[in-house]
C-alpha cells in the first residue's frame, strides 16, 4: 500500500518490549520482509539511521509511545501497520481526534472479499434511536 501510494513511511506499532515472542517478532518480520522483498525501494530505520533517500523509510514504535506520538506529531505517522488489537485501539483513539468512532469510516479485509462500510454499524443504530424517542 505505501509503495504504490508513495507513502513517506511506514511504522510498525507493536509491544515487543513486553511480548517478544508475538508483537516483538511481528516488528522483526516487518524489517526482515523490507530486506527480503522491499530492498530497491524500501529501507529500515536501522540499515539507514533515519536517512531513506529517495527509498520509502520503515520504522517501529512501541505502542504506548506511538499511541502518544500520533496525536502530538501526526506527521510522522504516514502509515502504519500493526497487530489487530493495538490497530482496535488506535483507530478508536484517532477516531475521537476527529468527531468519535460513530462518524469514522470501517472495512473489513480478507484474501478474498471486503467490506468497507462509511460508519461502523453502531452509528445508524443510534441516530435513529435519538431520532424516535
Amino acid at each position: 500500500y505505501a509503495l504504490a501510494h508513495q507513502r513517506r513511511s511506514v511504522t510498525l506499532v507493536h509491544k515487543g518490549n513486553i511480548q517478544k515472542f508475538t508483537e516483538g517478532a511481528f516488528m522483526k518480520w516487518g524489517y526482515q520482509l523490507v530486506r527480503d522483498e522491499f530492498a530497491d525501494q524500501a529501507v529500515g530505520w536501522d540499515d539507514c539511521g533515519g536517512e531513506p533517500g529517495s527509498k520509502l523509510l520503515v520504522k517501529d514504535a512501541i505502542a504506548d509511545i506511538a499511541f502518544q506520538q500520533t496525536l502530538l506529531r501526526p506527521r510522522e505517522f504516514d502509515v502504519i501497520a500493526t497487530l489487530n488489537l493495538n490497530g482496535d485501539y488506535l483507530s478508536d483513539a484517532l477516531a475521537a481526534q476527529v468527531g468519535g468512532i460513530g462518524i469514522a469510516p470501517g472495512a473489513n479485509i480478507n484474501y478474498v472479499t471486503a467490506t468497507a462500510s462509511s460508519r461502523p454499524p453502531t452509528a445508524p443504530r443510534r441516530s435513529t434511536r435519538a431520532r424516535t424517542r
